[in-house]
């Protein structure tokens, strides 16, 4: 018979409600195995995304272009979606290396849904379990499809899950100075992006960076669930993103310039994602062209400081509210508003005839 610890229950878990078991992520990883030409998808996407990064003169000079919605409440949705990305990876895949970007968690100012893991059923039942297999198949049907997946990691612990899909990750601007994320991005298998702080400042990223490329030693769970001590190698294949802040955008040649000042200081490659969204699009998704012309003019010119740009984009413009246990119209964002279908072809055309442009100069 186990020994019983002290009685220390009267001071613990006071606000906790309830504890429930979790599948472990080898439990998810045998109900939706990944195909084989998801494993093809997500190693060659990889291999043309640090290619881009890499700063020998034989690297790939595409722009690597994440797109999708801010994220993902409908399955049948985002796979319409990876349908129509991967012809648009057939048309600009000689210029633009598209990623579908699917988040699945959402981190909210103060509350609010937090995304298909969290919420899978959109009523606040929060079957987590549910979600994590849901996020799961996911990845697995949109990599079997032939397009790529990029995702914000916010939650630590639920990457275990579906590592192996992912051709590329975010680290969103709530947590670029989180110890605990800079660790995890130190040990995963893809490249990785952090953003700039929410109020615009730029060295956060920087030494995010700076710290994922170096070993860590931290806990984190193994594929039986079981918590693991890991020791990591450090991610050589990390960048900044331009998201804008508080006080501006942060998108324009002197700031890019300032950024990649930033990274030859601390002796990092000038990797520069743009964020077309957010603070840097004024929180108005119809301003994103806008972002898109600014970097594609600086490309236009020569640059190769861009590396990247992200773009929200859904198959219906515009966005609606949460409604728990109701109905809601298909296509459309429940979180931030997205662009449509027709005004992301034309983004995609302009940041293409840029990387056309820069290669004739």
């Amino acid at each position: 018979m186990r020994e019983q610890l002290p009685d220390e229950a009267r001071n613990e878990n006071t606000h906790i409600r309830s504890l429930r078991p979790v599948s472990t992520p080898e439990e998810i990883k045998r109900a939706h195995p990944a195909t084989d030409r998801g494993l093809e998808t997500v190693e060659n996407s990889r291999s043309e995304i640090r290619s881009v990064l890499n700063e020998h003169p034989n690297s790939s000079d595409k722009l690597v272009v994440v797109t999708g919605g801010c994220s993902v409440h409908d399955v049948d949705e985002a796979l319409e979606y990876t349908d129509w990305l991967a012809q648009r990876r057939l048309e600009y895949g000689e210029e633009l290396e598209l990623v579908q970007r699917v988040y699945f968690e959402k981190p909210r100012t103060t509350i609010g849904w937090e995304g298909l893991i969290n919420d899978p059923h959109l009523d606040e039942s929060n079957d987590i379990n549910y979600g994590l297999m849901a996020a799961r198949k996911l990845l697995v049907n949109i990599t079997d499809k032939g397009v790529p997946v990029g995702t914000e990691l916010l939650d630590t612990t639920t990457v275990q899950y579906y590592a192996g899909l992912v051709s590329w990750g975010a680290i969103g601007a709530r947590t670029t100075e989180s110890q605990l994320h800079r660790h995890l991005a130190s040990g995963l298998s893809f490249p990785m992006g952090f953003k700039n702080g929410t109020g615009g400042n730029i060295k956060v990223a920087v030494d995010a960076v700076k710290s994922a490329q170096s070993n860590h030693h931290f806990t984190a769970i193994d594929d039986e669930g079981k918590l693991a001590i890991a020791t990591t190698d450090g991610n050589p294949d990390c960048h900044i993103i331009l998201r804008g802040g508080s006080s501006n955008p942060n998108y324009d040649a002197d700031h890019v310039k300032h950024a990649a000042s930033l990274l030859k200081e601390s002796g990092l490659n000038q990797n520069i994602m743009i964020d077309a969204s957010h603070a840097n699009s004024l929180k108005n998704h119809k301003n994103q062209i806008v972002v898109v012309e600014d970097a594609a003019e600086q490309i236009n010119n020569g640059s190769n400081l861009i590396m990247g740009v992200m773009i929200e984009s859904n198959l219906v413009e515009g966005k609606q509210d949460f409604r728990p246990g109701q109905k809601h119209e298909y296509g459309v964002s429940i979180t931030d508003a997205c662009v449509g279908l027709e005004e992301t072809e034309k983004m995609l055309q302009i940041l293409r005839d840029a990387v056309k442009k820069r290669r004739e100069l």
